[in-house]
């Protein structure tokens, strides 16, 4: 009888190369005598999936990254409704229906990230900015939402709603004394770049979280410490999501 082909779990963006999925679901599946394995799939552009699905048969999961979160979305057969309110996926269960696959999208990055956070804040942290307006920027809006935060976007880009980094003025930055990063800029390789927020004017009642886990001190971060603000990278967020993630899959 020919042996059942293992169970294929894995993550999809376009540079893969900072990524902690791949090696701590392997660990994960090797110390629980779990039969299956998981892979980066480096991909240019979200139209390449149909071809990855075909390709590996075997694939029961995905992990969703930079820049595909939302993309993705259009490929799916299923939302979960966080997911959906949302507007942003980061986990995908594949089953096969009659032949195909079907996928059903979720997102891990509220829980872990609202996980992550809620110890660190204090009574007066009201407001909140958060830098960028990609997929995981909507989860992590949607987190502080839920703790009670009021949320303003910040991008580079102008446009209705969202700050650019220009309009971060003296009394903006005093009003919202957390601020998130969910861009890339900082992440390894480009460790000398960082968000061009005005760093002097933070202070000690600013709490600075980046969702970058590689450096682990992103210059953000150094930034925000050297005037006195609590700081925090992504590696928690990254464990707690990954625990979800596995739920999310069975």
């Amino acid at each position: 009888m020919a042996r059942k082909e293992k169970d294929l779990y894995g993550l999809i963006g376009r540079k893969l190369g900072h990524s902690f999925s791949c090696g701590y679901f392997n660990r994960k599946f090797e110390s629980e005598c779990i039969d299956a394995e998981y892979l980066n799939f480096e991909i240019d552009t979200i139209e390449e999936l149909p071809a990855l699905l075909a390709a590996h048969p075997a694939l029961k999961g995905l992990n969703v990254t930079i820049p595909y979160k939302q993309d993705i979305m259009r490929y799916l057969d299923e939302v979960d409704p966080e997911a959906a309110i949302i507007g942003a996926v980061n986990v995908v269960s594949i089953r096969r229906k009659d032949g195909r696959p079907y996928l059903k999208g979720f997102n891990s990055d509220v829980v872990g990230f609202v996980n992550s956070i809620k110890p660190l804040l204090r009574p007066l942290h009201l407001g909140a900015l958060v830098l960028g307006t990609g997929g995981a920027s909507k989860a992590v809006a949607r987190g502080l939402d839920s703790l009670g935060l009021h949320v303003r976007f910040v991008s580079r880009t102008p446009r209705e709603g969202v700050l650019t980094y220009a309009d971060l003025t003296p009394a903006v930055m005093k009003t919202h004394t957390v601020v998130v990063n969910t861009t890339p800029l900082g992440m390894y390789p480009d460790v000398d770049a960082c968000p061009p927020i005005p760093y002097d004017l933070l202070t000690s009642d600013h709490l600075c979280y980046d969702l970058i886990y590689n450096p682990d001190n992103t210059k953000f971060m150094r930034e925000a410490a050297l005037r006195g603000a609590v700081t925090k990278n992504g590696l928690e967020m990254l464990l707690l999501q990954a625990f979800e993630t596995w739920l999310m899959w069975q």
